[in-house]
């Protein structure tokens, strides 16, 4: 029983919450606020940032909501920051519904709407853009909303994040929202560190728990036994036996004699499949099988990711095409009264190349795509109609994960990898998590469901163990960049700036991370220890026996490296001297082929190329990797002038002229001459090979046990040292990539050495003035400290991922001769990164080989190779390169050309042209107010104006 002085302390405490401003705040919300979501407002009110991570669907939003609330009731201004555009506008509707257009803002490069309103909605580019830009806007800044700050982690945008939260000003409070993150305690320190007092506030627990299903064939089956609690899985929890009983019937199924016929036990060619017996297939269900089957469960609305848009577009006509329809009449209507609505402004002319006939259909129907492949305004539209509950299924890549408000009954995952670009790798457990996040509408379901469709290579154990774990640590991917470093020297010292580096959460992590390291180098070092005890030999010295193998050994290496080095530059020579027409033998596994020159070029880092036609006749191109051995010219045929290397009758004319001057006896055709790169006798093997024999340990009977304790000592000696640079390498190592950055553009200009007392300011540094050293103090102190140049000054205003490629182009000169409609198209080169190696290079360009638009083109590319090199050179991780892949695309629209025009003969969708047209925007209107010469900055005005036009231009916002 409490006494009356804590029943009076309570009744206090209960008063002055009814009067906080968050009883205000909660009494407007129309639900019960969780526990995890007062806790943060609690704290915010209290005057602490606050870091929030919790599961997606929670309702994160609230506590940055609230931050809102706060700022308009103080009279203080509110940033509300995301990490993409689509968030941003979305949540620029959202708080536009509560607070009315008077009150509510939105900037994101390319949008500016009520820029000075007391709550703007920006991305997190645009504060990082304003923080170093000194802007007005700026001034009585109270809250700043970092909504997904998890994205700190991303390679490309995640640098941006930490740049703000070091660079708001002291008095600012923080709202960080995440996702849950295993680490959150470690971020939550570093914030506080940074930015004072932060609290933070944890939830594991999600509003709508999630049900783990596997669907077999048809069959939907529970992944969990029925002992294990579905919200608390605990570790490895064990598989449901339904669900092994139906995945061994359909692996048997599929063992039988029919199915081992089916297509879907070959390969890509025909053949079984390397590693897989015949007959052993099981398929995931049908996509329009598992569309009925969610349907009749009452499982839609329905996600289903699939890690390919070409995939998610297929799935749509799959699904139509099987004459599913998940709307009513009345739906349908209301679907295209909405359609109607939003895609009114879209030029009639363009509907078609877009695709809209068939997906309005589809969406009529309630089935769509979701992919950052689409046309910005038909993603929009999706999302408004699944929201509405309209659209039953939306098939989406992963790019829906990332915060986008489409929560769904239930998320099927065709499949648990990935193509990341170079290899399918497996989803991790933070990956998964947030995929099938989605599942369960907060206030509208009672459970959440997450579906994996079962096929070969589905181990239900080991699924059961990743949708039971909860890891998602936070990396930090932070990083110096050419514009960081100019901005920050122009604010601060350099000694300064380097502390400020040093405070980031990426060196946070790396100095935490060195204890560990140090406990293991210790363990190594006792191993070492171990296994030297273990080698010694009665008979001598074993180390310096174990020291003549080990040096014998990688001599052998180096001799084999020699003659592969002597055998490839061979066949490069073989190749690069090859002309049209030339007769080529090179070998086709064991046999000889021949083949006709159509050209040759010398490539770039893969070596030579060249095209011929062989004696099938099939154009081929033929590089290093398909002719290790190169090839031999045995003679020469007439290629006709305008020669179509598509017209099969041109091919076989050709094919015909090659058969008949290989029948008439080619000197060298009977027989392939071999290629000796053996290269002279290495005596100082010989030598190597006389001194073991004649070592005492040599005639050791237990010479070999001690030379395979010798040879761990060897292999942990190397690990060993290799992690001592590790550790070596993580102290201060932001803090040195600066030194290394700030090196680079001081020999480039856009730095200089400060003077001593007496000399003239701004001389350029000489290299006798800068020598970086290996000390942890600052190195420029022994320079003088830098200062930032007048082309520097304009480096800092530019903010692309590629700044110093497009400052170096400003800069020389090389775009300075080109046509409006031509600078919008050489800059699509510093934003633009095509899918795959095949669709980079520009094709035929206006003004042929030699106009203004190809030199341009071949000079930036230069510009980028030239700065790579450098940047390797001072072991800096050198800048993607440049990618000419849509210039010509570009070039064709700012001149005019419809989008059907534009889009023929390349691969891009309408709406990757509109995105990557939206970026080339943003660094254009960069340049109208940085570029060094007047001209320029008019030239990039009047781009802007020629690419903002038809459906680049068209928002629904």
């Amino acid at each position: 029983m409490t006494s009356p002085a804590e029943r009076y302390a309570a009744s206090r405490r209960r008063a002055q919450a009814e009067r906080s401003e968050l009883a205000r705040f909660a009494a407007r919300l129309g639900f019960e606020m969780d526990d995890f979501q007062r806790r943060a407002c609690e704290a915010l009110e209290e005057g602490s940032s606050v870091l929030v991570a919790a599961p997606t669907g929670a309702g994160k939003t609230v506590v940055g909501e609230f931050a809102v609330h706060l700022g308009l009731q103080a009279d203080r201004k509110t940033f509300y920051t995301t990490p993409i555009k689509a968030l941003s506008n979305q949540k620029y509707l959202d708080l536009l519904a509560v607070h009315g257009a008077g009150n509510v803002g939105l900037l994101t490069g390319d949008t500016t709407i009520n820029g000075e309103a007391p709550v703007v909605v920006m991305t997190t580019e645009v504060l990082r853009n304003m923080i170093y830009a000194g802007s007005p806007t700026l001034a009585d800044l109270g809250y700043v909303v970092m909504d997904e700050v998890h994205y700190l982690a991303d390679r490309f945008r995640g640098p941006v994040w930490e740049e703000v939260i070091l660079h708001l000003a002291d008095d600012v409070r923080l709202v960080s929202l995440s996702a849950t993150v295993s680490n959150a305690e470690e971020f939550g320190d570093w914030l506080t560190m940074v930015r004072g007092e932060t609290a933070v506030i944890v939830s594991e627990r999600r509003p709508v728990p999630l049900w783990q299903h596997v669907m077999v064939r048809s069959d939907l089956l529970d992944l969990y036994s029925s002992r294990v609690d579905p919200t608390d899985p605990g570790t490895d929890p064990p598989i449901s036996p339904d669900l092994a009983d139906a995945v061994r019937r359909a692996q048997r199924s599929a063992s039988g004699p029919t199915h081992g016929r089916q297509r879907g036990g070959r390969g890509r060619h025909g053949g079984r499949m390397p590693g897989q017996r015949l007959g052993t297939v099981v398929r995931p269900a049908p996509r329009p099988v598992v569309v009925d089957n969610l349907d009749r469960a009452g499982l839609l609305p329905a996600i289903v990711f699939i890690f390919s848009r070409a995939g998610c577009e297929a799935a749509v006509e799959q699904t139509v095409n099987a004459g599913i329809r998940l709307t009513n009449a009345d739906e349908a209507r209301t679907i295209a009264a909405v359609i109607e609505e939003r895609c009114s402004g879209l030029p009639v002319e363009d509907l078609a190349v877009l695709g809209f006939a068939s997906w309005s259909r589809a969406l009529e129907r309630g089935v769509a795509a979701h992919h950052a492949g689409m046309l910005p305004v038909f993603k929009e539209t999706v999302e408004v109609l699944f929201a509405a509950g309209l659209v039953k299924v939306v098939y989406a890549t992963e790019t829906l994960a990332l915060g986008v408000n489409m929560p769904a009954r239930s998320v099927v995952l065709e499949r648990l990898d990935k193509w990341n670009g170079s290899t399918h790798a497996a989803l991790t457990p933070g990956e998964y998590t947030q995929l099938t996040g989605r599942a369960g509408r907060r206030g509208i379901d009672v459970e959440g469901h997450a579906v994996v469709l079962y096929s070969d290579g589905v181990d239900p154990v080991a699924l059961a163990g990743l949708a039971s774990r909860r890891t998602y640590p936070l990396r930090s991917s932070f990083h110096p960049t050419y514009n960081m470093a100019v901005n920050l020297l122009t604010a601060m010292s350099y000694p300064h700036a380097r502390e400020v580096l040093e405070t980031s959460f990426a060196q946070y992590q790396a100095d935490r991370g060195v204890v560990g390291l140090a406990r293991q180098a210790r363990k190594h070092e006792e191993a070492l220890a171990g296994y030297a005890e273990a080698m010694t030999c009665h008979l001598g010295d074993f180390t310096e026996y174990a020291a003549l193998r080990q040096e014998l050994n990688e001599r052998e290496k180096e001799g084999s490296r020699a003659r592969s080095v002597a055998a490839r530059r061979a066949a490069e020579e073989s190749m690069s001297g090859l002309r049209r027409g030339d007769i080529v033998e090179y070998a086709r596994g064991r046999r000889a082929a021949w083949a006709v020159v159509l050209d040759a070029e010398r490539g770039g880092l893969d070596g030579p190329r060249v095209r011929v036609l062989t004696e099938e006749p099939r154009v081929r191109q033929l590089t290093l990797v398909e002719v290790p051995s190169g090839v031999r010219a045995v003679g020469q045929v007439k290629v006709p002038k305008g020669f179509n290397q598509r017209d099969p009758g041109e091919r076989r004319d050709l094919a015909s002229s090659l058969r008949n001057a290989l029948a008439a006896g080619l000197p060298g055709t009977a027989g392939r001459a071999e290629r000796r790169t053996d290269g002279p006798a290495d005596t100082g093997l010989e030598e190597l090979r006389r001194r073991l024999r004649a070592h005492p340990c040599h005639g050791c009977a237990e010479r070999e046990d001690h030379a395979r304790w010798a040879e761990r000592w060897y292999r942990l000696d190397a690990e060993h040292r290799a992690l001592l640079r590790r550790i070596d390498a993580r102290t201060s190592s932001i803090a040195r990539d600066f030194d290394r950055v700030c090196e680079l553009l001081t020999e480039l200009g856009y730095l200089t050495v400060a003077p001593r007392d007496g000399e003239t300011p701004g001389e350029p540094a000489s290299p006798g003035d800068w020598e970086p050293t290996a000390d942890a103090a600052a190195p420029i102190e022994r320079a003088r400290g830098l200062e930032v140049t007048a082309s520097g000054r304009w480096l800092a205003r530019l903010y692309a991922e590629k700044d110093l490629v497009l400052a170096e182009c400003l800069r020389r000169g090389s775009w300075r001769n080109l046509d409006p409609a031509g600078l919008a198209a050489v800059t699509s080169m510093v934003v633009y990164s095509s899918r795959n190696e095949e669709e980079r290079g520009p094709g035929r360009l206006a003004g042929g080989p030699h106009g203004v638009l190809s030199v341009a083109v071949s000079e930036t590319s230069a510009v980028a190779s030239e700065l790579a090199d450098r940047e390797r050179e001072h072991g800096i991780g050198p800048t993607d390169p440049v990618d000419p892949g849509i210039v010509g695309a570009v070039h064709r629209w700012a001149s005019g050309a419809g989008l059907s025009d534009v889009l023929a003969g390349t691969d891009l969708s309408a709406g990757d042209f509109v995105r990557w047209c939206k970026q080339v925007l943003d660094v254009l209107d960069q340049l109208s107010t940085v570029a060094p010469q007047a001209e320029e900055r008019r030239t990039a005005r009047r781009a802007m104006d020629l690419v903002r036009r038809g459906v680049v231009a068209w928002s629904s916002l």
